[in-house]
């Protein structure tokens, strides 16, 4: 998508363009909420709360975080999903991808897969269960950390 960064997350011109095209401003908090999870991608309200308090320029509660996260997730600008322990945790990242899932920590991090995600968007294209159509899909693997860790060397 044109005017957004390389991880699918759109620029700051294309977010206020997005709020626009909803009949929304782009407020200082809704700009500071963004700017946030620009940088965090998964996260929940007290975590962009807690970065807007110490990167940000604007003084927001956790609540109206949350307020604004929620309204982004309704219009389809932000995901949302809910780990193991039920906390709200919201994704800037709304283009085709899935997730790792990682119960110990109960963090989100994007896997990229592009065969398997064509190959799921053809078979379920046009697909219906009795009674129902298919909307779309989200994909995630629950994972845990090798005694390795994530990132180290085998």
């Amino acid at each position: 998508m044109k005017g957004t960064r390389g991880n699918g997350i759109p620029d700051i011109i294309q977010f206020k363009r997005l709020l626009r095209d909803h009949g929304l401003k782009a407020t200082p908090q809704r700009t500071a909420v963004h700017e946030a999870m620009s940088d965090l991608v998964h996260a929940g309200a007290d975590d962009v709360a807690a970065w807007i308090a110490e990167r940000g320029s604007v003084r927001i509660s956790p609540a109206s975080v949350y307020n604004i996260l929620t309204l982004f997730a309704e219009l389809g600008l932000y995901g949302r999903r809910s780990g193991r322990s039920g906390k709200m945790v919201f994704d800037a990242r709304t283009g085709p991808h899935m997730h790792l899932y990682d119960t110990q920590s109960e963090s989100w991090r994007d896997l990229e897969d592009e065969a398997l995600m064509e190959w799921m968007e053809a078979h379920f294209k046009g697909r219906r269960f009795r009674g129902y159509r298919i909307d779309g899909f989200e994909v995630q693997l629950l994972c845990h950390p090798t005694r390795r860790g994530p990132g180290r060397k085998a």
